[in-house]
């Protein structure tokens, strides 16, 4: 697929210092000196999409209202969401909404643009961009089903940027940043929840699948590395079968979770664990981190009142059944008065306010497997 081009002209500071804050005080206690994060760098689907397919031909993309109504004044910048987005909170200052946890700080930007961002700057380059397009997988089916972006063709764009950062600061300027940065890979929803009970099924039981999707993960990995990324994190798959949408095709009557889709998510979140444990041992000075997303969102879709919430089987975004991307427009009059009564913005995607609690516990969590 043909990729379009980012400027770059000015430079800025290599480093940014990473710290934690802590919500119950206001105590900031700094990481080692030697430790530096100077880049955030994402690939993955739609989840950590800021934009990348918003000039594509394809249904898979946002840039229209009612999406981004809480993001930059009402900015529709192609967020699959209200709001921000996990990378947004990741790179920059995330705070705890709940004050009985504890959050870090990655002192890096406000929010994480897409690489394919017109607007984007020299020194946006140097401290991070998302190449993530919504609609992508591990399959390399899955992007072509909605004509999006596939992991090889985000890869291709991560290898214009490097050229970029050597253009800027030197190959040595260039491969330090790359060896320091929080690298993270966000995918396998679209595989599970589209790819597979569409079109695989037919070809491969699940578990055969899974093992696919594992090696498709393993050799991006193992690409990136070569690329020399040395901080990689990799989230696991979500229960899938509590998505909205899911919940309207399976859920019954009582719009309940769909088990078998959840317990789909869980297989091959293990096998994705265990090979992540597998690339540890054969790259010993790399760090493949394993994030569990899996249990926090199921947590909140539990329990939604601990964090405030009430509407856990339904999108804002319309009826919140099986409105996403263009179904999801602001000529629809179902749409919600109050986002922060809800888990999910659309029948797929969660609300910005669930990203910031999810990715605060993240943080806390998994920080210091990076270091």
């Amino acid at each position: 697929m043909k990729m379009l081009s980012s400027s770059s002209s000015s430079t800025i500071p290599l480093f940014v210092s990473l710290f934690i804050i802590l919500c119950t005080s206001d105590a900031l206690v700094k990481l080692p000196e030697n430790e530096t994060v100077p880049a955030v760098i994402v690939f993955g689907d739609s989840i950590v999409d800021p934009g990348n397919n918003n000039n594509l031909v394809s249904f898979a993309k946002c840039n229209f209202p009612p999406y981004g109504q809480d993001f930059d004044g009402g900015k529709p910048s192609g967020r699959f969401t209200n709001g921000r987005i996990p990378s947004d909170f990741i790179g920059a200052k995330v705070f705890c909404l709940n004050l009985s946890h504890t959050a870090e700080e990655l002192g890096i930007k406000k929010i994480l643009p897409a690489y394919l961002d017109p607007t984007l700057q020299p020194a946006d380059l140097l401290t991070g961009v998302s190449f993530a397009s919504g609609g992508s997988g591990y399959d390399p089916l899955t992007s072509k089903i909605l004509q999006v972006f596939s992991l090889s063709d985000q890869l291709e764009m991560f290898k214009e940027y490097i050229g970029k950062m050597k253009a800027i600061v030197g190959e040595e300027g260039t491969n330090f940043i790359l060896s320091q940065s929080l690298f993270l890979l966000v995918q396998g929803s679209n595989d599970i929840g589209e790819t597979y009970s569409v079109i695989r099924k037919g070809q491969y039981d699940f578990p055969t699948y899974a093992d696919l999707m594992v090696g498709w993960a393993s050799s991006f990995l193992k690409e990136l590395h070569g690329l020399g990324a040395r901080r990689i994190g990799v989230f696991c798959a979500p229960p899938l079968g509590c998505l909205p949408s899911q919940i309207s095709i399976g859920g019954g009557k009582q719009r309940e979770c769909v088990d078998n889709i959840n317990e789909e998510s869980k297989l091959f979140n293990a096998k994705l664990s265990s090979e992540l444990d597998s690339l540890n041992t054969k790259f010993p000075l790399a760090r493949f981190v394993y994030i569990d997303i899996y249990n926090p969102l199921l947590g909140l879709i539990q329990n939604p009142e601990e964090s405030g919430f009430e509407v856990v089987d339904k999108g804002c975004c319309g009826t919140g059944s099986i409105e996403v991307a263009v179904l999801c427009n602001k000529f629809d009059p179902f749409t919600c008065d109050d986002v922060s009564k809800y888990v999910f913005w659309d029948s797929f995607h969660p609300t910005e306010r669930v990203y910031k609690v999810i990715i605060c516990e993240i943080i806390q969590e998994y920080v210091n497997k990076f270091l």
